[in-house]
């Protein structure tokens, strides 16, 4: 095959869970220039030996697990029934590395990454959480020499990366206009980065936040595992019970400490062989000769807080509830989740069978790079919460959906859009509700190999990788809403291209229960095969439900509701088109009464496009579910080819009536722009 620059590219079979930046290779680009690397290789081990000039070119070889997906057996993420047929919804695993991408679906080039960038501060967080040791080295600075042209560059901000000129995209196909053809695409000159509503007018907490009622426990609602009678603002919260009661059965997450666990632990040594033991089928995969020179710090956050616990419900499909936990609490299961202490998940015979992996098995195994950078980041989390223990609560609350909108008779308007190709949505979307793209089983990849937004967030909110531990899968109707989490770490680049780039000072404020007012809703979108399949009525319906679900709070005024920080959820490698599932989202939002900033990533004229429509909806005041419908009744049933003629914002413009019709700038972008694949 050859692009339009005359690049020839090989295409290579598609590996299932695989990245789409693995899609298309430059040949010959890239030759191994070391022995391949053996495959009990362990990934914790690598990070921390002495780095010497043999290992950088050693480390810049192909991976040899970059091309598959975690050992797992959990199947369909958010591919589930709703009477789908299975042969068009593939299932996506909680393992699945590449959890909604949003890269280019088609790419003449893929950035190799080099787990031997600079990074001094690297470097010295590995020097200061080993035991002293002579024997243990820095870790070299030098780039991987991965072309003869020099060494690798990695994007600085996410932005860069998928709008880098080295990524060359599909060309899109004219689109053939009933009514006007060949006008010129609208665009936006390349100085303007945003569109709509400046974002210092959209509303965030605390500032627009309600005062919050006492914080207490209600056994049928809220888990509060503090005692809230003695938080105090700047104080480590006060655990309860101040000693551990156990409960081994199918309501409560099983916990290392209890009872009924057979392999106590004292020591890392012990807690190897405790390991291996307790999971006998692994016992010949796993190689944990780097535990006995790791930080025991963190084995004495296990040791000391362990007990600090009432049981942990299991957030089941289908409940409404909360738990609320201190930061040292999480601290707690997440160093237990290190050591990998939790009882094994990998029966399909327990009750664990429909929730996500908790142990840290399939981060450690391996040499890929991108779990070096993952590891990188998870020891930044360690260090700042051994050397000062936070003082803040977290809240997890999984949330169902009873009774949806009707959308059909819904005349709700549009609440302001600001739209951006620039920045992030944990950056630029501070004291708003920040949506990760999520998967089925909560974090994804997250403990795998899995870069993509869903992971990054897990990784520099560390915290959030809890909502693992006791979170079943989601359902259709359902989302999961986690408040109070901290950002301890900065990165670069995305997917192949991450770096962890050193520590973050988390300056948000709290609010009144002692969380901080970073709220994020995890919502999984369907996946499609079939790019027509998305249009389907019922296929809609669900979508706006989860979103909406995610955004909506009947219980709080809409004054006081900050606006929703969202981005192009459920395209990449899950098929969405990025214009419609734009217009979902303000439809759901515009439904639970906030206001949307949306971030594009890069994609100025996605920028362009959806900023005309949301003005054209918003000025002629129309409602466009009955518009969506048509569209699929008129257009994709009756199109033989991979993907209809005419693309959904045109449609949209063209059945309004000629009163109504948008002026030509309006109609030369809608007309011009044809559906093309997801970036």
């Amino acid at each position: 095959m050859e692009s339009k620059t005359g690049t020839k590219v090989v295409i290579r079979p598609r590996i299932g869970g695989t990245s789409d930046l693995r899609g298309f290779k430059v040949k010959g680009r890239f030759e191994r220039i070391g022995p391949r690397q053996p495959k009990g290789r362990n990934t914790l081990e690598r990070w921390l030996e002495s780095v010497n000039s043999s290992s950088t070119a050693e480390v810049c070889q192909t991976q040899d697990d970059e091309g598959k997906t975690d050992d797992s057996g959990f199947q369909s993420t958010s591919a589930q029934s709703l009477d789908f047929k299975k042969a068009e919804m593939p299932s996506v695993s909680d393992t699945d590395e590449e959890t909604q991408p949003l890269t280019p679906k088609d790419i003449a080039q893929e950035p190799p990454a080099s787990p031997g960038a600079k990074d001094s501060a690297g470097s010295e967080l590995t020097q200061m959480l080993l035991h002293s040791d002579g024997g243990l080295g820095r870790t070299k600075t030098d780039g991987c020499p991965a072309t003869s042209g020099g060494p690798v560059k990695f994007s600085a901000k996410i932005t860069d990366f998928f709008s880098s000129p080295g990524l060359t995209l599909r060309p899109r196909r004219s689109e053939k206009s009933p009514e006007k053809q060949g006008t010129e695409k609208e665009t936006t000159p390349s100085d303007v980065k945003w569109l709509g509503t400046p974002i210092s007018e959209l509303k965030r907490m605390p500032e627009c936040g309600a005062s919050l009622p006492p914080l207490k426990d209600d056994h049928d609602r809220h888990t509060v595992m503090i005692r809230t009678d003695l938080l105090q603002k700047g104080k480590v919260p006060v655990s309860f019970p101040t000693r551990f009661r156990d409960a081994w059965d199918d309501v409560h997450v099983k916990m290392p400490c209890s009872s009924h666990n057979l392999f106590p632990v004292e020591n890392e040594v012990r807690a190897q062989n405790a390991i291996l033991n307790y999971s006998a089928s692994n016992a010949k995969k796993k190689d944990f000769t780097a535990l006995h020179l790791y930080c025991t710090k963190v084995n004495n956050v296990v040791i000391n807080y362990c007990h600090f616990f009432n049981p942990i419900p299991l957030l089941k499909a289908g409940m409404n509830h909360s738990i609320t936990m201190s930061q040292e609490q999480v601290a707690c299961l997440l160093a237990n989740a290190f050591f990998c202490t939790f009882p094994p998940r990998n029966s399909r015979k327990t009750e664990y069978s429909n929730y996500p992996d908790i142990n840290f098995f399939r981060l450690f195994e391996g040499s890929s790079a991108k779990k070096f950078e993952k590891l990188k980041t998870l020891m930044c989390y360690f260090k700042s919460v051994t050397q000062q223990m936070p003082t803040g609560l977290v809240t997890f609350t999984r949330k169902r959906l009873d009774k949806p909108p009707n959308w059909k008779s819904s005349q709700t308007p549009l609440t302001k859009l600001h739209i951006t190709c620039e920045g992030t949505i944990e950056d630029d979307g501070y004291g708003m509700l920040q949506v990760d793209f999520a998967n089925r089983f909560v974090g994804g990849g997250v403990i795998g190999s899995g870069l993509v937004q869903e992971e990054i967030r897990f990784l520099i909110n560390p915290e959030l990788i809890v909502s693992r531990l006791f979170t079943e899968a989601l359902d259709h109707n359902e989302c999961l809403i986690i408040t109070g989490t901290q950002k301890y770490s900065k990165y670069t680049g995305y997917g192949q291209t991450y770096q962890w780039s050193g520590s973050h000072e988390d300056i948000t404020p709290s609010d009144g229960w002692q969380r901080r007012c970073t709220e994020i809703v995890a919502i999984d979108a369907l996946q499609f095969r079939s790019f027509l399949d998305q249009f389907r009525p019922d296929r809609l319906d669900r979508e706006l439900n989860k979103a909406y679900c995610g955004f909506a709070r009947p219980e709080e005024k809409r004054q006081n509701l900050a606006a929703v920080a969202t981005g192009n959820w459920g395209c990449g490698v899950f098929g969405g088109d990025t214009r419609l599932k734009a217009l979902l989202q303000m439809l759901a939002a515009a439904e639970a009464g906030r206001d949307v900033a949306y971030f594009t990533f890069g994609d100025s004229q996605l920028m362009t496009d959806v900023h005309n429509m949301h003005s054209f909806l918003t000025q002629k005041n129309i409602s466009v579910y009955d518009l969506l419908g048509q569209y699929y009744s008129s257009v994709c049933k009756s199109c033989h080819g991979r993907r209809p003629d005419v693309s959904l914002y045109s449609f949209i413009y063209q059945q309004v009536s000629s009163s109504l019709a948008p002026d030509d700038s309006n109609m030369g972008s809608a007309r011009q722009h044809v559906t093309t694949d997801c970036h």
